[in-house]
């Protein structure tokens, strides 16, 4: 008789781990993390998926999505744990299928808090948009470690991943790992990352005409965050998902 395989935590030598709170996860435990939420959409079908994510203590929620033939899934998440928390969504795409996914990092505290995302594209004709966005200060990181997979035989593949890091203190930090493994010729596929500092000369403007300090910043911030929810047609869910990510820099009082 076989015997059962021994589940073991990770390590950063496993790449989707390698920027990971290793003390965190380990407080997790092999069990919490062997946790996998399982979402299948039928063809034709449709489903969006609005979470404000993170407490006190570490979090993992870990997701595996399959889309049938024409089937959609959007995901927008607000991720601002006081603890490590990470949010991994696997996704398989079949012919004509789209996923949608905006995402915000942003907090202080020394903490790290991570998207991790791996899109299949499995048959031709299928699309993928990321669009992450990571605000962080005191000594905080955000993570976006996202790859795109197109078999040999998905053409016309048309994929995007876009990340942008927002530091307002210079001990924050921002990680991005893009990844596209393709198979198939006749596709596009695209990624971008960028991190910098708060625009000061914006801000100066805006406090020049009669804005105190941080009312400007939190202006700031929002124009910036806001891209990753530009997809979500839902207005008071949109609102909800941003005051979650401003309530964390208004708490800072920065």
């Amino acid at each position: 008789m076989a015997e059962a395989a021994t589940l073991t935590l990770p390590t950063r030598r496993d790449e989707a781990w390698r920027y990971a709170d290793m003390d965190a996860v380990a407080r997790l435990g092999v069990t919490a993390l062997d946790q996998w939420q399982t979402i299948n959409v039928a063809a034709g079908e449709s489903v969006t998926r609005c979470m404000i994510v993170g407490s006190d203590a570490p979090e993992v929620h870990r997701m595996r999505v399959t889309l049938g033939e024409g089937a959609s899934a959007a995901f927008f998440v607000t991720n601002a744990g006081g603890d490590y928390t990470r949010v991994e969504i696997e996704v398989r795409l079949a012919k004509g299928a789209h996923f949608e996914f905006g995402g915000v990092t942003i907090g202080g505290a020394g903490v790290t808090r991570e998207f991790v995302t791996q899109v299949v594209h499995a048959e031709p004709e299928a699309t993928s948009n990321q669009t992450v966005r990571a605000v962080h200060w005191g000594g905080a990181t955000g993570n976006f470690l996202g790859e795109i997979k197109v078999a040999r035989h998905a053409q016309k593949t048309d994929a995007a991943q876009d990340f942008k890091g927002l530091l307002l203190e210079a001990r924050a930090s921002a990680n991005a790992v893009p990844q596209l493994e393709i198979f198939a010729d006749d596709v596009k596929c695209a990624h971008g990352a960028t991190v910098g500092a708060l625009d000061e000369a914006a801000r100066f403007y805006m406090m020049a005409r009669g804005l105190d300090p941080a009312t400007a910043q939190r202006l700031l911030v929002q124009a910036f965050i806001g891209d990753a929810f530009v997809a979500l047609t839902d207005e008071a869910s949109r609102e909800k998902l941003l005051d979650a990510a401003l309530g964390a820099l208004e708490r800072a009082r920065l």
